[in-house]
């Protein structure tokens, strides 16, 4: 066997042994990838979507449930979430409730909705982006700070390249409570991000998808789309019709024309 195969066996065996939890890098064979705060990571990652890739299912059973799993989990997934926005838009709203009390009188609705924005986007990017950027950059031993914000802004957008995982570092101390938390940080984090998401979509001005509906309403050619576009028109003359119908019949009866609290 040449030099080329024998490196290349040796890089397939690695590969192999990462797959299963068994580090390369100094001979360290870490906990396995299947414990249970992993296996809650992974599930997490499933259901949100963000889907790392560096964790697999190999045996074909594992493969089959975990489609039958995404196809049940993510839809349960974003039904919670849009429950849990719904509930978080109550004290939202109360907080511009607040500040229309506060800033009516000095500026437009639109400025006060600006400001509202605002400040759900400052608590979204304190919150669930630089505070836990510094936690992660204090806990991995191989990142930095712009590391550690680049994983919590992939992680929340649910693109989830998979170029950085917390908690992969051989010999992490406390790794499945680790691996839980992080999961917690997800699931709240793109929470709140959708909660961001909807009230910068509650501003008609911000909201670009109303002009293209709109614009797309007015040029349609559909006739059943400019029959519902045209209700007024429809409405009245049906209710002209029914009261020239009624005109016709039999005159109405005393208990019709008398008044509900003048009744016996």
């Amino acid at each position: 066997m040449t030099l080329d195969s024998d490196l290349e066996l040796l890089l397939k065996e690695v590969v192999w042994a990462a797959d299963r939890g068994v580090s390369a890098v100094n001979n360290v064979t870490g906990q396995p990838n299947w414990s249970f705060g992993q296996s809650i990571f992974f599930s997490s990652t499933v259901v949100t979507t963000i889907g790392y890739g560096h964790v697999t299912p190999l045996s074909k059973v594992g493969k089959l449930f975990c489609i039958v799993y995404a196809i049940f989990g993510i839809p349960l997934t974003l039904v919670l979430c849009t429950a849990l926005v719904e509930r978080l838009l109550v004290p939202t709203t109360l907080l511009l409730q607040w500040l229309n009390a506060r800033l009516g009188h000095l500026y437009q609705p639109f400025y006060i909705r600006l400001l509202h924005l605002a400040v759900i986007v400052i608590l979204l990017v304190s919150l669930f982006l630089l505070i836990p950027a510094a936690v992660y950059a204090s806990l991995e031993p191989e990142w930095d700070y712009m590391d550690a914000l680049y994983y919590c802004f992939i992680s929340l957008t649910t693109i989830g390249l998979g170029d950085y995982i917390p908690g992969d570092y051989p010999g992490q101390a406390y790794r499945p409570l680790y691996k839980v938390l992080t999961t917690v940080y997800l699931l709240v984090g793109l929470t709140f991000t959708m909660l961001t998401l909807a009230v910068f979509c509650d501003i008609p001005q911000l909201n670009v998808g109303l002009l293209f509906m709109a614009r797309s309403d007015e040029t349609t050619t559909d006739p059943e789309k400019v029959r519902l576009n045209q209700p007024a028109v429809h409405g009245q003359g049906y209710t002209q019709q029914r009261v020239h119908v009624r005109s016709r019949m039999d005159s109405p009866s005393p208990e019709e024309v008398t008044p509900v609290h003048a009744r016996p």
